[in-house]
């Protein structure tokens, strides 16, 4: 059986055929449009049509909260005001049955399934891209809460009255560690006079914005301005990772997304050291990976979810 898994991000829209041992046979991928839900639903449409071969299911993964097919809500996208049924528009144009789900939560999925947290049972999946996002695998089950909100790592608050976040609250994790709200405190700091290279290798690679390859490419050059935003997010990410395990009392974190697959487990040390002064009484078995499947994680959970409407039906 052939699925599509749709990964909605805030910079890109991810599309790949997956089959049933969760490989991948072929990928498409679009700018996320900015006009809102129906210019989204019609790309994952186009996207879904440019596959090379005809599909059973689609599964999608929206960067928000998703309870019984409906967007519940939506931080980092542009023009979601209200519930959207998604699953509902998309099945209607498609033809097939869609399944839909928080995309930080379909990430972790992905890597439950055929990644890095294969064979675990109580795990936290942290997503570092346009935002922050999270997941949870709780006693071996993928673990989505009472209205699908569960996981939103990137909004736990860290500092009570802090930056502003993107949601419109003070003090979260993605307030400090998210790349649009990292560009915005680069952004004013540079009017303020400081210097830095990141946004003139953002302009030499043709970017609209700092990547997480621009702002690789920037902490490789050892610029003070991207170091010193960058060790303020890990410190954030760490505090946040922390209370989740003393919450939770995980045995793994997983860390995806693109700064994650420019920087690799070398990121992954730093958070882990950032976090662990601030543990109570962690696992002592208790490990940090980098995710596997890189672009692949949250398409391969997506077309999970998209594979479960039909043995649901």
């Amino acid at each position: 059986m052939l699925v599509a898994g749709v990964d909605v991000g805030g910079t890109n829209i991810q599309v790949g055929l997956v089959d049933d041992q969760h490989q991948v046979l072929d990928r498409k991928k679009a700018a996320t449009p900015t006009e809102g839900p129906d210019a989204i639903s019609e790309a994952i449409i186009g996207l879904v049509g440019d596959l090379k071969q005809e599909i059973s299911a689609i599964g999608v993964g929206i960067p928000g909260g998703v309870h019984n097919g409906r967007v519940v809500y939506v931080p980092n996208l542009r023009g979601w005001t209200e519930e959207v049924d998604l699953a509902g528009q998309i099945s209607s144009q498609s033809g097939v049955a869609v399944g839909l789900g928080n995309d930080a939560n379909v990430g972790i999925l992905g890597e439950w399934l055929a990644g890095a947290a294969k064979g675990h049972f109580d795990v936290l999946g942290v997503w570092m891209g346009t935002g922050i996002g999270g997941g949870l695998i709780l006693d071996g089950r993928p673990y989505n809460g009472s209205l699908g909100g569960a996981g939103e790592f990137g909004h736990l608050i860290v500092h009570a009255g802090g930056a502003m976040c993107t949601c419109g609250r003070r003090g979260c994790v993605e307030a400090y560690a998210g790349r649009r709200s990292m560009a915005a405190s680069a952004t004013a700091i540079v009017e303020a006079g400081r210097s830095t290279q990141l946004f003139d290798i953002q302009r030499k690679a043709g970017k609209t914005r700092p990547t997480s390859k621009v702002w690789a490419k920037a902490l490789d050059k050892q610029d003070s301005l991207a170091e010193e935003l960058f060790s303020s997010a890990i410190e954030a990410i760490g505090v946040g990772i922390a209370s989740v395990v003393n919450l939770l009392d995980v045995e793994q974190i997983v860390i995806g997304g693109g700064m994650a697959e420019k920087l690799g487990q070398d990121l992954v040390d730093r958070i882990a050291a950032a976090a662990r002064p601030w543990m109570l009484h962690p696992n002592p078995d208790l490990v940090f990976d980098v995710a596997q499947l890189g672009d692949d994680s949250g398409v391969v959970g997506a077309a999970a979810l998209g594979r479960a409407t039909l043995i649901d039906s």
